[in-house]
């Protein structure tokens, strides 16, 4: 398939916050560390030196939970730690809607990454809230751990800065590109990954408490390729403002009346 024959049929907006649970670390990396600084710093926004979420964290761990969720082998190393599942041929291609949702790298076959997912910044309420409870750093709290030498049980205290539970990250936004009429189911897989993720951590340190989020707020939204006018919001119970995915999964017969709303907004239905 070349280039010229993609054609956008148009995109669905999934819009909400995401709430901090517990405790959150999003690592800024080892070069980010000055002399005197916290050995695990998070993230920061440069220009107003508050923690957010970066786009390329959020969507990676919902691939990766996506991808264990179905068994696919992650085969191709992106870096130096991290290895993801890519299709192989185009034949398989075909077949794995993970790698349509997400994309390849570039292969010697033509394909579309369907799935955009921007940075989430903290939001000003929670701003104003850490600004006033005075935290250990600014909008983050130290947290102390020590690890344990197993042979000689010697001790070895660390710090690790981690954004307070309670804080809210809004507003956020994931883009998702409908090219074909399969992408309308594949659009579920998205809601998926995100109920996955809140059932597992984001970020680091999510074996020792870490990194549980939730995902409020929610609304979904579409505009057909031709037309730059958004179709009212979508949800699973009529009027609602907002929903959480547990309301959208737990409730029969919606994920069915969503795909039938997104297919009759592209003129597919």
């Amino acid at each position: 398939m070349g280039n010229g024959e993609f054609t956008l049929l148009g995109r669905a907006f999934i819009r909400g916050n995401i709430l901090a649970l517990t405790g959150l670390h999003i690592g800024a990396g080892s070069g980010a560390l000055a002399i005197g600084g916290m050995d695990n710093p998070v993230v920061r926004d440069p220009l107003t030196n508050r923690p957010y979420i970066p786009g390329s964290s959020l969507r990676g761990k919902m691939r990766s939970l996506l991808e264990r969720s179905q068994g696919l082998v992650s085969d191709q190393r992106i870096g130096r730690d991290v290895k993801i599942h890519v299709c192989q041929d185009e034949n398989g291609y075909r077949e794995c809607d993970v790698c349509h949702v997400f994309g390849v790298p570039a292969q010697s076959w033509s394909s579309q990454t369907r799935l955009l997912v921007r940075d989430t910044h903290l939001n000003g309420d929670s701003a104003r809230r850490l600004e006033e409870a005075k935290t250990d750093l600014p909008y983050t709290e130290a947290k102390w751990e020590v690890a344990i030498d197993r042979v000689t049980s010697a001790a070895t205290p660390r710090q690790m800065e981690r954004v307070p539970a309670g804080a809210v990250f809004g507003p956020m936004e994931m883009s998702f590109a409908f090219y074909e009429a399969k992408d309308v189911q594949r659009f579920g897989l998205v809601l998926r990954a995100m109920r996955l993720l809140e059932e597992d951590y984001l970020g680091g340190q999510g074996a020792r408490g870490s990194g549980r989020v939730e995902f409020q707020g929610l609304s979904i939204s579409c505009r057909a390729g031709d037309n730059w006018d958004e179709i009212p919001r979508w949800s699973p119970e009529a009027g609602a403002e907002g929903f959480t995915l547990p309301q959208l999964m737990g409730k029969p017969g919606a994920t069915e009346r969503l795909e039938g709303w997104l297919a009759s907004c592209l003129h597919l239905a």
